[in-house]
């Protein structure tokens, strides 16, 4: 075991080591699954070796066993920091701002492939989501889940509409970029969350920021699946969602690379649901549940 122990370090240091120089494109879920493989390895070998050589020890060990279980079974509450464009939907989450993900919200999947396995509950327009970034599926993504299968999208002149009725959002007091060292006009818009006439009336209220400097038309767009279903002019765009597939925006509307840019977001991609702030060093009164 001490041979092997050595090779599996240095496996992991030589990925870790690759992963961070960018010689190679490192997966965090590949990451957790070998972890957890090299971990079964290792409760096998301790089961059938070498538990029956210190028998005296057995109930110590069963303990640290069911433990270990337990705390597996409770992956589907994962960690997650702020990097990459989580700083893009600034109002409702801040740089520094450690969030927690659940993972089994919308069902249970399996790591790596992300085949999910059961259903859980359905994606919702206002969720915050986690999702793999569909041009490079190894960076997770957060944004706001503005439109789910069948929604007709318009953004027009920073006014958001959803299936011909506009979204109400009202002014309030200005945001201060402390980064930029600027002012931006912040809004609370409410969020159809449902599809039926009776769901359209429940609304989920959240802040949003918007740049009146930033032109109204989208430049710079990628090419991507079903892009026939989105039409671009002067004063933004206009989308059809398809079916198995979510449009996102960030809630710094004219600082965001969402799905104006790079496309809708397949159901496939889907990583959780985030709902908690559990901690900022920088600033602690971060810490809480956010909409």
């Amino acid at each position: 075991m001490p041979t092997f122990t050595a090779i599996i370090l240095s496996g992991f240091v030589a990925y870790a080591i690759g992963w961070y120089s960018g010689r190679i494109e490192g997966s965090f879920a590949l990451l957790l699954l070998l972890a957890t493989a090299v971990s079964g390895v290792y409760w096998l070998a301790e089961q059938w070796i070498y538990l029956p050589r210190r028998r005296a020890a057995v109930l110590e060990l069963d303990a640290q066993h069911a433990k270990r279980l337990d705390d597996l079974k409770a992956q589907g509450i994962t960690v997650a920091d702020n990097e990459a464009e989580f700083h893009r939907s600034r109002e409702t989450l801040h740089v520094g701002d450690l969030i927690l993900v659940n993972k089994f919200h919308y069902g249970i999947r399996l790591p790596v492939i992300n085949h999910q396995l059961t259903s859980g509950t359905p994606v919702k327009r206002g969720d915050v989501m986690v999702f793999r970034y569909p041009p490079k599926p190894s960076l997770d993504y957060i944004k706001r889940v503005v439109g789910v299968p069948g929604d007709k999208i318009a953004y027009l002149n920073k006014m958001l509409t959803i299936n011909g009725q506009p979204v109400s959002k009202v002014a309030v007091p200005e945001f201060f970029d402390a980064d930029n060292m600027r002012y931006s006009k912040q809004f609370e818009e409410d969020m159809p969350i449902g599809s039926t006439p009776a769901e359209m009336s429940e609304l989920r209220r959240h802040r949003l920021l918007n740049d009146d400097k930033t032109p109204n038309f989208v430049s710079g767009i990628d090419d991507f699946s079903f892009k026939e279903n989105c039409t671009y002019s002067v004063e933004g765009l206009e989308c059809t969602v398809p079916a198995g597939h979510y449009f996102m925006m960030g809630d710094n509307r004219d600082n965001s690379l969402d799905s104006r840019y790079w496309g809708f977001v397949p159901d496939k991609n889907i990583v959780g649901k985030a709902f908690f702030v559990w901690m900022n060093f920088s600033n602690p009164s971060r810490i809480g549940s956010f909409d």
